[in-house]
């Protein structure tokens, strides 16, 4: 064999592996939107019964995210870096979550609405509402009952209790637009770990956990999360239901459905439209 033959087969070899290399440690854009959306299809396809058990699971693990911002706050000093170091809890409700893939909420943000960007007939549409109504429902569920079980029974004691109540007043501390703003932010994040997710690999406890901790120590306003604190404070008398609504519940939901499906999710969808659609046929008769 020619030693030219051979130096183009080497060549040849060599891009080949390089390929393999790079769609298994960077995969493309492309790949990592049909990774989501085949996502988004398998949810919209699932039983309700099946949502809503994994959405009242997913409530209630996310609820120690709270707890366990508590419990580091609660052996802290009183200094200026102590928020900075006890949102270092925030994220294992998450990581709990979204390793064990239980539904939530502000993940579907994204995973269902990018199969109802390419195809938006009126069934995507109605199995979107489905998936997002049923998921939304048992996430709240499940911190209602994690709610229940922190302030009812003697688990919790009255310190740890207080520094709960402390966060959450801290949290809910805002007007409309600004917690409408802080929910947009959060929506973002969550649709942004979404996305970061199938090129992780390993590192994806590391993607979740940073990406849910800007969440918590930024004070970006998570409507599943959120909802914990909202409830401790009705259950101890110092939040009113029409406060909970209209300063938390209310503009919390809307800024993560639009930071998650209004901003990320068509960003993401633009950025490869050109290359997942293929292009219109062209007259061979024309010039």
């Amino acid at each position: 064999m020619p030693e030219q033959a051979i130096t183009t087969q080497n060549a040849e070899m060599i891009d080949e592996k390089a390929d393999r290399v790079e769609e298994t440690t960077t995969p493309l854009t492309p790949v990592i939107y049909e990774t989501v959306r085949r996502s988004g299809e398998q949810e919209m396809s699932r039983p309700p019964w099946s949502l809503a058990w994994s959405g009242v699971a997913a409530g209630m693990s996310i609820s120690f995210s709270l707890l366990a911002q508590a419990i580091i706050r609660q052996h802290l000093p009183d200094a200026p870096w102590r928020d900075l170091v006890a949102a270092m809890g925030y994220p294992v409700g998450f990581v709990m979550v979204v390793l064990a893939r239980q539904q939530l909420f502000t993940e579907s943000t994204i995973t269902v609405i990018l199969p109802l960007i390419v195809k938006p007939s009126r069934h995507n549409f109605e199995r979107a509402v489905r998936l997002w109504t049923i998921v939304l429902c048992a996430n709240l569920v499940g911190t209602g009952l994690a709610a229940l079980f922190c302030a009812l029974t003697p688990v919790i004691d009255s310190s740890l209790l207080e520094q709960m109540h402390i966060i959450s007043r801290h949290a809910l501390a805002h007007e409309f637009w600004p917690m409408l703003l802080r929910g947009i932010g959060a929506g973002y994040l969550m649709a942004a770990t979404v996305w970061l997710m199938p090129a992780a690999g390993p590192a994806q406890f590391q993607v979740v956990v940073v990406m849910t901790y800007l969440i918590g120590v930024g004070g970006f306003a998570h409507i599943v999360a959120g909802s914990l604190e909202v409830y401790l404070l009705l259950l101890s008398g110092d939040l009113g239901p029409t406060a909970a609504l209209s300063g938390f519940a209310v503009p919390a939901l809307l800024g993560n459905i639009i930071g998650g499906s209004a901003l990320f999710a068509l960003m993401a969808y633009a950025q490869v439209r050109q290359e997942i659609e293929p292009e219109p046929a062209t007259d061979p008769a024309q010039p």
